[in-house]
């Protein structure tokens, strides 16, 4: 079964070598200048056999951070940075997708300058707090966006996209998932606005769409991505039919002839319940990615039986920098290590040891 992960799958226009796929993961190894390193770049090149990199959230636009230490793609010392990963993946023989971002109501004012964070609805996150210079501190009210100032979000987008072509990117994946900006607007319970932005499925995804038909008037579809977790209550995300949303959505994304769907399947509270799975595939005709919790076996078994085309794996990926040689092999995995995921440095990021070749699972 394991056989199914180590097939060639033809994703928008690269065809790849597997369906080990590596999920984006936030850092913070950036510094607070928001630039990509050397570190960055072994990092990512240590991970170069999956069948496709997906690199960590990025800012699209300056003056979003949403994690202090994040990465950006907005100047030309990011694109200088980021050309030294693109340059180490390639050089390692492996393809990688820079996923651009706006962080939205998960900005803080802290991390950018003082300037209050943006949203569909002036509605806070209540459910976590935000780590910044000063320690974790409480979410700010966001102020809600006008809609004359949203083209110059999607032309933001439209300029991340440029840039990361410049900097040697495979493509781009769209980040719409997880409570930041796009799925914001995406969502009934964050989205509360009237107006072509506000109330009706159509209206709610019109931000995505426009962004999607931006980035792909940079790069062609075939070389772009998108993100989506409607069932995930991270950030105080929710939405009143997660199962109706993913099945409209899917149906609406095949006019735009996407490289993949990367859909994450589950919550990450746990509070919100539902197969978006079986539906998502049932009405996208183009390649889905599974993400959120699969070992190997359950990936490789999912894809054998046409349930999904790719696994992106998160956490597993982090902790094993030859993920697929240990997958296909039924070696040990290494633990991740929690308390080094957001910290500075090597530890935890490039420290995890390699497979010996020799051991086994048990």
């Amino acid at each position: 079964m394991t056989a199914a992960l180590f097939s060639p799958l033809q994703v928008g226009a690269l065809t790849v070598p597997n369906r080990v796929f590596m999920a984006p993961l936030t850092r913070a190894r950036a510094g607070e200048a928001h630039l990509p390193n050397a570190l960055m770049a072994e990092h990512y090149a240590q991970r170069a056999s999956g069948g496709l990199l997906i690199a960590e959230a990025t800012m699209a636009l300056d003056g979003n951070s949403a994690f202090w230490k994040e990465p950006g793609v907005h100047s030309q010392a990011q694109v200088e940075g980021w050309r030294l990963v693109t340059d180490a993946v390639h050089k390692a023989g492996g393809r990688i997708f820079l996923q651009i971002w706006h962080g939205g109501r998960a900005c803080h004012p802290d991390l950018n300058g003082g300037a209050q964070p943006v949203a569909p609805s002036a509605i806070p996150i209540t459910s976590d707090m935000v780590h910044t210079p000063k320690g974790k501190v409480a979410y700010a009210t966001p102020r809600a966006l006008r809609d004359d100032e949203l083209p110059g979000i999607v032309e933001g987008f439209r300029q991340a996209a440029r840039n990361a072509k410049t900097a040697g990117f495979d493509g781009v994946e769209v980040h719409g998932a997880n409570g930041y900006l796009l799925d914001e607007f995406l969502r009934d319970g964050s989205n509360q606005r009237t107006g072509p932005y506000g109330g009706s499925r159509e209206n709610r995804a019109r931000l995505l769409f426009e962004v999607l038909e931006a980035t792909i008037g940079v790069w062609g579809a075939d070389r772009v991505g998108l993100r989506l977790s409607p069932l995930n209550s991270f950030n105080s995300m929710k939405d009143s039919d997660p199962v109706g949303l993913t099945t409209w959505l899917a149906g609406e994304l095949n006019r735009f002839g996407l490289a993949y769907l990367h859909l994450m399947r589950g919550d990450f509270k746990g509070l919100q319940k539902g197969d978006l799975m079986t539906p998502a595939r049932a009405a996208y005709k183009g390649v889905l990615i599974g993400n959120m919790g699969y070992s190997g076996a359950e990936a490789a078994q999912a894809i054998a039986e046409g349930k999904l085309d790719a696994v992106a794996f998160g956490t597993a990926y982090l902790a094993n920098p030859d993920l697929p040689e240990r997958l296909r092999a039924g070696a040990p995995l290494n633990a991740p290590h929690p308390a080094t995921f957001y910290t500075e440095g090597p530890a935890g990021y490039t420290d995890y040891p390699r497979w010996d070749g020799v051991s086994r699972a048990v």
